[in-house]
């Protein structure tokens, strides 16, 4: 069995590959977008060697490859990932739009001799997993390559899916699935509770669905999956804009982190393909609806949103007030800032239940007073114990306040069904702690930097609004 060391070995090998392309240009995402395909071609050859046949048509296969080099060996490569890009099924999943990123013959032959050197097919899934998912949390980390808009902390994801409970017989959806961290942590969750044969083929083939309408992202949670042995067969991840492509399809959960913001220039107006959507521009509020409009009456949901989903007036309140009438929102986490990639986001991760109206809402203060970095003091799954711990999930019935007049900074409260009617919005607040900014020069220099980039893009893109206008 393969020990952390052998792991930590793995990663390293990977990472040193990694500076070396980043030197000559090639950057991580990229970098990772081409190792998926390279392990994938690696994997099915081993398991063809194995007598378990091949997935891929003849003359696109590792052993057409590996033994190439020199411009031979970047047109072959660059051959097969057209070839395979139009496949319909678990292959095609993983090669959506694949286009080769690394074109310098000597540095794609050093990643695929890093691949050769490993035997990949026959590790257990939970290891080449987590060797797996080791490198995207690392680049999900590097705000450089903006890869992190894609990747939820971990510590955060494990929490929610922990008190949402997705139970093995249940099917959990994804509809913004990122790299597939939600699903893969629901799988974790779900396989353990049964070792029933038909319970866990169910689970692999059948209870997960994840959708993303950026190509990259759709390779790497694809094989993120597959090297955990789940759809094998047909990737339970969709490469689709969940907000325009309409479906009839309901799912039990729904556990999810949308985008946040306007929706690029260009793309389809939501509002043309969804007339039953409040009209509005804003994704998150977009992807509320979806996501109200896919969860099945007495499904659970827990959803990563912005502070603007509880306050702001206009079409937001429109959704907010169906939200309130038509789900049971019980269950509020105010998060800190720091632990996404997005300077300063303050964010929530709210829990609702379809089928009956919002009376009481339990609110945890995970917020006031805490500070986290990526870098330095990222969020860890015990600094959620607490919450997990007062969600009292399957018994909510029990739950208890640690707020109180002689606890006025407990974090843990419920606000009342008049409370809320009187509430001007759903931003609740009573913890009064001094916070201190407890950041080092490095980090605060850091943040100015992240600040200017945002400013500099955002001048960019309102002079491409603008076209060239004179005032």
């Amino acid at each position: 069995m393969a020990n952390q060391k052998t792991e930590g070995a793995l990663l390293n090998k990977v990472w040193n590959i990694a500076n070396v392309l980043a030197a000559a240009g090639v950057g991580f995402t990229d970098y990772i977008t081409q190792l998926t395909y390279i392990l994938f071609l690696k994997m099915d050859d081993e398991k063809e060697e194995l007598g378990l046949g091949s997935s891929i048509p003849e003359g696109y296969k590792w052993a057409d490859l590996v033994q190439l080099s020199g411009t031979d060996l970047v047109d072959k490569y660059e051959e097969i990932l057209e070839e395979l890009s139009k496949d319909g099924g678990l292959i095609g999943t993983i090669f959506t739009k694949a286009t080769n990123k690394i074109d310098r013959p000597v540095m794609l032959k050093k990643v695929i001799d890093m691949v050769s050197e490993e035997n990949w097919y026959m590790m257990e899934g939970d290891f080449k997993g987590a060797i797996y998912e080791g490198i995207l949390e690392k680049n999900g980390q590097d705000r450089k390559s903006g890869a992190g808009q894609y990747f939820t902390p971990r510590a955060l994801i494990s929490a929610i899916v922990d008190v949402v409970d997705p139970k093995i017989t249940e099917t959990v959806a994804d509809p913004c699935c990122g790299t597939g961290g939600f699903l893969l942590s629901a799988y974790e969750h779900m396989r353990k509770q049964s070792k029933d044969v038909e319970k866990q083929k169910f689970l692999k083939n059948n209870a997960l669905y994840g959708a993303d309408n950026t190509s990259l992202v759709v390779t790497l949670a694809s094989m993120n999956l597959y090297l955990h042995d789940i759809g094998v067969n047909k990737s339970p991840i969709a490469y689709k804009d969940s907000l325009i492509e309409t479906t009839d399809d309901l799912y039990q959960v729904v556990m999810t982190n949308p985008p946040f913001g306007t929706r690029p220039q260009g793309s389809v107006e939501v509002s043309a393909n969804r007339p039953e959507f409040i009209k509005t521009s804003d994704n998150q509020v977009n992807f509320l609806q979806h996501i109200m409009s896919i969860v099945k009456t007495g499904g659970r949901v827990g959803v990563v949103l912005p502070d603007s989903v509880l306050t702001d007036a206009g079409a937001t309140e429109k959704v907010r007030k169906k939200l309130m009438k038509d789900y049971n929102l019980h269950t509020i986490l105010r998060l800190p800032t720091g632990i996404f990639y997005a300077n300063g986001v303050k964010t929530n991760v709210l829990f609702f239940d379809k089928g009956e109206p919002t009376k009481d809402i339990w609110v945890y203060d995970y917020r006031t007073g805490i500070k986290h970095t990526m870098a330095t003091k990222p969020m860890t799954r015990s600094d959620l114990q607490e919450f997990v711990d007062c969600y009292c999930s399957g018994h909510i019935q029990d739950r208890k306040e640690t707020y109180s007049e002689n606890n006025p900074n407990g974090r843990w409260r419920k606000f009342t069904e008049d409370e809320i009617k009187h509430a001007p919005n759903l931003d609740f607040k009573w913890l009064d702690f001094e916070e201190k900014d407890e950041r080092t020069i490095p980090e605060v220099l850091d943040d100015i930097q992240m600040e200017s980039d945002s400013i500099a893009e955002a001048v960019t893109r309102l002079r491409e609004l603008l076209g060239g206008i004179e005032f």
